[in-house]
C-alpha cells in the first residue's frame, strides 16, 4: 500500500508501477494525508499521484500521458483518478430515456407521502420522483395529476400504482386515469404477479417506428425483491392477458404481436430492507442477483433495449450510493429518507420522530391492504404503539371466527384503546367507506362474520397512516410510520450539521449530497483500487444545505 509522504521514497513494486507521465512544475505538487484528501473531495478535477524527487505526492495541475514510455524530463504517474460528476453516476441510457440529469429517484411513499411537492421538487432538479398514490381515492389521485402536470409541463414525473388484490376495480380506475391524462412512467408495488390492468397500462398505444422498432409510450417501473416476481416483470406480456385485451378492443392483434417483443418492465428496482412493504432482503445479496437475472433475461428474449436494475433499501448515505453503482445498479431509489423532508406529505411532529429514530428503531408489523394474508410492512417503533397494537389483532384475527367471538377484556380493549368508539359505531363508519369505495366488500362481511372483523381490524390500521400524515398529537400512540433502518443511518450521517435539523432537509439537498458524496468516494475507491492509501478524513463527506 503506497502512503503519500513528503520523506517516502518508493521501491519498484507492483503498487508503485508506472502507469505513464506527467509534465508540470513540481511546485504543484502536494503531500501528506490532508493534501490527498482534499484533492479527492475536488471531485470535478483530475488527481495525478506522480513520484518528484524520490518522493510519492498528488496534484491535479499539469498534464499527464498515460501508458508509453517514461520521458526523461517527465514525472511518473503512480495512479490516476479521473474528474466525476453526480450526473455521470447510473447508468446513462436511464437518464436518456427517463429525461432526467441525475440517476437518481425518490419512491413513490403511499398515501400522498410522496407528495406533489416533493415530485415537483425533484423534476425542477432533474431528477425522478413518483406520486404516492397507493391508498388514494382516485378523485385524489386526479387532482394530483393535475396539480404536477400543471406546474411541470414535460418535465420527468411518475406515478405510484400498487397491486390491490381486494380491491380490484380500485386498481383499473387508476389505470384509466393514468391513460386518460397521459402519465407515461408507473412505478408498480407490492405485486405478487401480473395483472390485467397493468398490462393494459403498459401496451396501450403501442406502435411501430420507422426502423421496424417497438414504440411504447407507457414505462413501468417495477419495485421488487423475490426472483420469481422479477422474472415475471422482465419477460413478455402474458398471451392470456394479451388476448384479453384483444378481446376488450383494448388493443388489436397487431399491437398483441408487438407487446411479444418487449418486457413488462424496462427497469426493476431491487428492493432491500427499506420501509413499507419490504421482505427484508440484504441489500448485498439482493442486487447481484437482480442483476445476473437481467442479463439471463435479456439474452432469453432478445429485447432490442437493454434491461436495467435499480436498487433501493438501505439508500441514505454517500457510501450506500457509492455501493449501489459500484455493484451496476443503473439508478438509485429512496424512500424513507424523503419522508423526513420538508416536501414530504406527513406532518412536523412525523418528521421530528423520524430526525430521532436510530437504525433500531424499526419493527415489523401487519399491513392493511394485505391484513388477511398476513403481509406485513417496516415501520417506526419509538414514540409509538401502533406495531404491538396492530400485531394483537392480526393475533385476535386468527384466533376468532367474529367479533362476537371476543374475550370481553379483548373487546373492551379494543374499544377503548383502538377504535375509540364501539365496534357497532366502527362498523358504521366502516360500512360507510366501503359503500363509496367497494361495496362488495360489505356485501361478503355480511355474509362473512370473519371478514366483518377483518374490515374493522383494517379500518384501524388504515387510518393510523391519515393519523400520521394529518398530525392527530392525540393519536401519536397509533401512529403507523413507514420507516426502514436507512432512517437511522441517514440521520447519523447527518448529525452535527444543518441538515441534522428536520427543518432544514429538502428532497433536493438531500439527494445532491448523496450523489456528490458518492463521487467522493468513488474517487477514493479508485486510488485504493491503484496501492494507494486513502485517509480517513477522504472517506467522510459531510452535507451541506444547497446554495
Amino acid at each position: 500500500m503506497l502512503t503519500l509522504s513528503s520523506t517516502q521514497s518508493p521501491s519498484p513494486t507492483a503498487s508503485t508501477q508506472v502507469r505513464g507521465y506527467w509534465n508540470g512544475e513540481p511546485a504543484d505538487v502536494q503531500f501528506g494525508a490532508n493534501a490527498l484528501a482534499a484533492l479527492i473531495h475536488q471531485s470535478d478535477k483530475p488527481i495525478f499521484v506522480v513520484e518528484v524527487e524520490g518522493k510519492i505526492g498528488a496534484t491535479h495541475a499539469g498534464t499527464a500521458t498515460l501508458g508509453g514510455d517514461l520521458e526523461d524530463a517527465a514525472h511518473r504517474i503512480i495512479a490516476y483518478v479521473p474528474p466525476v460528476a453526480a450526473d455521470q453516476l447510473g447508468d446513462a441510457t436511464f437518464r436518456e430515456e427517463m429525461g432526467v440529469r441525475f440517476a437518481y429517484v425518490s419512491g413513490a411513499m403511499a398515501n400522498g407521502i410522496a407528495s406533489e411537492r416533493l415530485v415537483i421538487a425533484m423534476a425542477r432538479a432533474g431528477m425522478m420522483g413518483f406520486f404516492g398514490a397507493a391508498g388514494l381515492s382516485p378523485q385524489r389521485v386526479e387532482k394530483a395529476i393535475q396539480t404536477i402536470q400543471g406546474e411541470i409541463g414535460d418535465l420527468p414525473y411518475g406515478f405510484n400504482l400498487i397491486h390491490s388484490p381486494d380491491d380490484a376495480a380500485l386498481e383499473s380506475q387508476v389505470v384509466d386515469l393514468y391513460l386518460k391524462y397521459g402519465v407515461h412512467c408507473v412505478s408498480a408495488a407490492a405485486f405478487l404477479g401480473l395483472t390485467l390492468p397493468l398490462i393494459r397500462y403498459r401496451v396501450a398505444g403501442i406502435s411501430r417506428d420507422e426502423n421496424g422498432a417497438v414504440v411504447t409510450p407507457n414505462r413501468v417501473v417495477a419495485k421488487v425483491s423475490r426472483v420469481e416476481v422479477a422474472k415475471r416483470f422482465l419477460a413478455p406480456p402474458p398471451d392470456d392477458m394479451l388476448a384479453k385485451l384483444v378481446e376488450g378492443n383494448h388493443i388489436t392483434e397487431a399491437q398483441a404481436q408487438m407487446a411479444r417483443e418487449i418486457p413488462v418492465a424496462s427497469d426493476i428496482t431491487a428492493e432491500a430492507d427499506s420501509g413499507g412493504h419490504t421482505d427484508n432482503r440484504p441489500a448485498l445479496a439482493l442486487l447481484p442477483t437482480m442483476l445476473a437475472l437481467r442479463d439471463t433475461m435479456q439474452q432469453q428474449h432478445g429485447y432490442r433495449q437493454s434491461l436495467r436494475v435499480g436498487a433501493a433499501g438501505g439508500i441514505a448515505t454517500p457510501s450506500s450510493v457509492a455501493a449501489a453503482f459500484a455493484m451496476g445498479a443503473s439508478y438509485v431509489l429512496t424512500g424513507t429518507i424523503n419522508q423526513a423532508c420538508v416536501e414530504s406529505g406527513t406532518c412536523d411532529l412525523v418528521r421530528k420522530m423520524l430526525a430521532d429514530a436510530s437504525q433500531a428503531d424499526v419493527i415489523m408489523a401487519p399491513a392493511a391492504d394485505m391484513f388477511e394474508m398476513g403481509v406485513q410492512v417496516q415501520v417506526l417503533k419509538r414514540g409509538t404503539m401502533f406495531a404491538m397494537r396492530a400485531k394483537k389483532l392480526y393475533e385476535w384475527y386468527r384466533a376468532f371466527a367474529s367479533l362476537d367471538e371476543l374475550p370481553a377484556a379483548n373487546r373492551q380493549s379494543l374499544e377503548r384503546d383502538y377504535l375509540r368508539c364501539t365496534i357497532d359505531e366502527s362498523w358504521r363508519s366502516t360500512s360507510a367507506y366501503f359503500a363509496t369505495r367497494d361495496p362488495a366488500q360489505i356485501q361478503k362481511a355480511e355474509r362473512d362474520p370473519k371478514h366483518k372483523m377483518a374490515l374493522v381490524f383494517r379500518s384501524y390500521l388504515g387510518q393510523s397512516s391519515n393519523w400520521a400524515n394529518s398530525g392527530d398529537a392525540s393519536r401519536q400512540a397509533d401512529f403507523q410510520v413507514w420507516c426502514g433502518p436507512s432512517m437511522g443511518a441517514f440521520n447519523e450521517w447527518v448529525r452535527g450539521t444543518e441538515l441534522e435539523k428536520p427543518e432544514n432537509r429538502n428532497v433536493v439537498s438531500v439527494a445532491k449530497n448523496l450523489m456528490n458524496g458518492a463521487t467522493v468516494l468513488t474517487r477514493a475507491n479508485m486510488l485504493r483500487a491503484q496501492g494507494v492509501r486513502v485517509p480517513a478524513e477522504a472517506m467522510q463527506y459531510k452535507p451541506r444545505l444547497a446554495d
